[in-house]
């Protein structure tokens, strides 16, 4: 029972730490420049994610042909910029870190 009370616990946590800011910014007009800054939250924190487990898989910084995450990243990102397809882009890399991996 006690672990039931804690993760109904963490969630009802989790919920109000989302739900706060977005009661608090409904009540508030936001000014065009900081919604212009918001607009680039989403691509830095995906940045800030994915581009150390590039080029640190292990711990160790690796800018090496023998980086097969590297490598698949780099493939997704050409197939992201051309095809503008989410789907070829997960295929194309994950595809291509199973065969070097």
């Amino acid at each position: 029972m006690t672990l039931w009370i804690a993760i109904i616990g963490m969630g009802l946590i989790t919920y109000a730490i989302r739900l706060v800011p977005i009661w608090l910014l409904e009540r508030t007009t936001i000014s065009a420049g900081w919604r212009q800054a918001l607009r680039f939250v989403p691509a830095a924190v995906l940045s800030a994610i994915i581009l150390p487990e590039l080029l640190m898989p292990g711990g160790s910084f690796d800018l090496s042909l023998g980086n097969a995450r590297l490598l698949a990243g780099l493939a997704a990102i050409l197939v992201a910029w051309r095809t503008q397809n989410i789907l070829w882009t997960l295929a194309v890399g994950m595809g291509l870190l199973w065969i070097l991996g």
